[in-house]
C-alpha cells in the first residue's frame, strides 16, 4: 500500500469541469454517439435538464494522480454479482402507441433505445403472460377452460410480436422477462378455504386442482415465445402477488408459490427441459406489510424441494426499502435478486426530484445491494397516461411520453434516463466490482468490468455543490467536476 501511494503522489493535472452550457429544451433526440472521443467516455444528465445525456470527451492524466484526498480507486479484484441488463416494460399500451407512429420514427426510437453501440443499449425487457393493467383488454393465454385450449392471444401476435421483432433485429441480446398478472379465470377460487369457483380477473386465488395444469400453461407459454423467435430468459410466478386490487391480479401467498414451485412448476419445467429462470415473489421490499408474508421469498428458499428449481426474487419499490434486497442476499447469497418494477407518475413528480431519488433509490441503489437488473415499468404512454383502463393506474407515466395529437412528439421522462445512464456505462455480462477512496456525502456511484475489458461507473452528485473527483483504476486517471444534481455515466479501456 505504501509504494503504491508514493506512485499515486507524483503528480497532477487539474479536474477537468464538466459544466457545459447545452441546449434547455430537454426534449431533442440525445446522441449518445457523439463524434467527440476521449480516453473516457463520459455522458452527462443535470436534474435542471440543462444537459441531458451529453456525451463529452475525458483524457486520461497526463501526468500520474496526486489528487490523493479527491480520488477515487476502482477495486476490480473486490468482486460481487453479474449484471444481467436494464430495461423497461413493453406493455400493450407501449405496443399500441409504437403502432402508431410512422415505421422511420418508431425505428429510430427503437435504435436510439436498444442500440448497444449506437444508441443508449437498453439491454432487459419484461413482457407480461396474458394480459396486465396496462393492455387493451383482459385476457389469458387460455380463456376457454381446459389447458387444451391454449394459445397465444390475438392481440399480443398482433401488437406485441411486431415489436418484440424490431427490438432483437436492433439488439439480439436483449433478454425478456416474462410475467402473468393472473392466471385463467377458470383456475381460480374465492379463497383456499371455501374453494368455490371465482371467476373474475381480480383477486382470487389458483385452485390447487389446477397446479398441473398452470404448470403447463408456463411451459406452453415458453415454448410458442421460442417459435416466434423470442427466448424467455426469466419468468415470475405472479406479479404483485399480495395484490388483490390491481385490475388483472391473483392474490396468492409464499406457501401456495413455494408448493406449486415444488409440485409443479419446476418438475414440469425440469421434464420438459426449460432453462428459463423462475424468479419469485415480484413485488414490494415490505411485502405490503402483510404479516405472515414477510421474508416472502426467504420462506420458499427454506423449502428444499422448491428451492433447487428457484434462480431468485424480484421486487418493487412501492413500499420498503432497497436493503431488503440486501437482507435477501445475506440470508441467501447463492441467489440472485432482480429489480422488476417502478413506475413514475403524476402524484410526486418532477424531473429533478425524481431523477436524483430514481437512481439513488433504484439504479445505484439497488445495484449495490445486489440486483443484477433494473426494469422500470411502461416504455411508452401518451400525455394522459394512455392507453389505460379502469382499476388500473390512470395517472401513470411511460419512460418516454408521446402526443396523441401526431404520435411524434415525444418528451423523455427521468425513468429514460435513469436506464440509458446504466446502460451506456454497464453491459449486460458485467461484474460488480468495489470502490474506495473519496467518498463525500451525497455522492453515490456503482462500478463494474464489463466483459469487454472496459470499466463502467455510474455516479450521482444528489447535493448543491459542484464536486471535484478523480478515478484512478490504478493504471491511469481522470478528472471529473460532478455538477449539483447531476448524474454521470463514464466507460473506459486501458490502452493497449
Amino acid at each position: 500500500m505504501c509504494i503504491r501511494n508514493i506512485v499515486k503522489l507524483l503528480g497532477a493535472l487539474a479536474p477537468i469541469m464538466l459544466l457545459l452550457a447545452c441546449n434547455p429544451q430537454g426534449n431533442d433526440v440525445p446522441d449518445p454517439d457523439g463524434e467527440v472521443k476521449g480516453d473516457v467516455e463520459v455522458f452527462v444528465t443535470y436534474a435542471n435538464r440543462s444537459m441531458l445525456f451529453q456525451h463529452i470527451p475525458v483524457d486520461f492524466n497526463s501526468k500520474p494522480n496526486m489528487e490523493i484526498p479527491s480520488t477515487i480507486w476502482i477495486e476490480p479484484a473486490d468482486t460481487f454479482q453479474q449484471i444481467d441488463g436494464f430495461g423497461v416494460a413493453i406493455t400493450g399500451s407501449s405496443c399500441y402507441n409504437l403502432l402508431r407512429m410512422t415505421e422511420a420514427n418508431r425505428a429510430d426510437l427503437l435504435k436510439e433505445t436498444f442500440d448497444p453501440e449506437e444508441g443508449a443499449g437498453f439491454s432487459y425487457i419484461r413482457i407480461s403472460i396474458g394480459c396486465s393493467d396496462f393492455s387493451m383488454e383482459e385476457y389469458t393465454c387460455c380463456d376457454s377452460p381446459g389447458i387444451e385450449n391454449f394459445k397465444i392471444h390475438e392481440l399480443d401476435r398482433r401488437d406485441l410480436f411486431p415489436i418484440l421483432k424490431e427490438i432483437l433485429a436492433i439488439n439480439p441480446g436483449v433478454k425478456i422477462m416474462a410475467s402473468p398478472w393472473t392466471c385463467p379465470r377458470w383456475m381460480k377460487v374465492n379463497n383456499l378455504s371455501d374453494m368455490q369457483p371465482y371467476s373474475s380477473w381480480t383477486s382470487g386465488q389458483l385452485n390447487p386442482e389446477y397446479y398441473q395444469d398452470y404448470a403447463t400453461y408456463f411451459v406452453m407459454f415458453i415454448q410458442e415465445m421460442e417459435k416466434e423467435g423470442f427466448p424467455i430468459e426469466s419468468i415470475t410466478i405472479q406479479n404483485e402477488p399480495l395484490n388483490r386490487g390491481n385490475s388483472a391480479s391473483l392474490y396468492m401467498t409464499w406457501q401456495e408459490q413455494s408448493e406449486f414451485i415444488e409440485n409443479a412448476l419446476g418438475p414440469a419445467f425440469e421434464d420438459h427441459g426449460i432453462q428459463t429462470k423462475i424468479v419469485v415473489f415480484d413485488h414490494n421490499y415490505n411485502y405490503d406489510n402483510v404479516p405472515d408474508q414477510k421474508g416472502y421469498p426467504l420462506n420458499i428458499y427454506n423449502n428444499p424441494g422448491a428451492s433447487k428449481y428457484v434462480d431468485g426474487a424480484a421486487f418493487h419499490a412501492y413500499g420498503g426499502n432497497k436493503t431488503e434486497m440486501l437482507r435477501v442476499h445475506d440470508a441467501a447469497p447463492d441467489k440472485n435478486l432482480y429489480f422488476t418494477e417502478m413506475s413514475i407518475g403524476s402524484w410526486d413528480y418532477t424531473f429533478e426530484d425524481n431523477l436524483m431519488w430514481s437512481m439513488r433509490e433504484v439504479g445505484i441503489g439497488t445495484l449495490n445491494n445486489y440486483s443484477k437488473a433494473v426494469i422500470v415499468w411502461n416504455f411508452l404512454l401518451d400525455e394522459n397516461g394512455a392507453p389505460n383502463r379502469p382499476g388500473g393506474c390512470t395517472t401513470c407515466y411511460g419512460a418516454i411520453e408521446i402526443s396523441s395529437r401526431d404520435y411524434s412528439t415525444l418528451d423523455r421522462k427521468t425513468h429514460y434516463y435513469l436506464i440509458a445512464h446504466l446502460s451506456k456505462a454497464i453491459s449486460s455480462g458485467s461484474v460488480r466490482i468495489g470502490v474506495s477512496g473519496y467518498h463525500p456525502e451525497g455522492l453515490h456511484m456503482t462500478a463494474v468490468e464489463n466483459p469487454d475489458g472496459t470499466y463502467g461507473v455510474v455516479m450521482q452528485n444528489d447535493t448543491d455543490q459542484a464536486m471535484k473527483i478523480t478515478l484512478d483504476d490504478n493504471t491511469h486517471s481522470f478528472p471529473l467536476t460532478l455538477a449539483p444534481r447531476s448524474i454521470a455515466s463514464c466507460r473506459w479501456k486501458e490502452p493497449a
